[in-house]
């Protein structure tokens, strides 16, 4: 990493300990990054999940009422 220019190892592992810290910290930020973008795509899965829910919910109930509807027509029709 660091070139040993000065004659006191102390200051040259001290440069390759910031060096390396450097690196983890980058490394670090990287992976909090994908963490978080990770956890924004896992939410928007789950609002979509639950407007698909939502909507099988509403699918339901037009449905009970069309069928609602369906036997009104057939007994009106039966009756005349």
């Amino acid at each position: 990493m660091t070139a040993s220019t000065s004659p006191n190892l102390y200051t040259t592992r001290k440069l390759n300990n910031i060096d390396e810290a450097q690196v983890l910290k980058k490394e670090q930020d990287n992976w909090t990054r994908l963490y978080h973008k990770t956890l924004k795509e896992i939410e928007v899965m789950i609002n979509i999940q639950k407007q698909v829910q939502d909507m099988i919910k509403i699918v339901r109930e037009a449905n009970m009422t069309i069928t609602k509807i369906k036997e009104t027509i057939l007994q009106v029709s039966i009756n005349n």
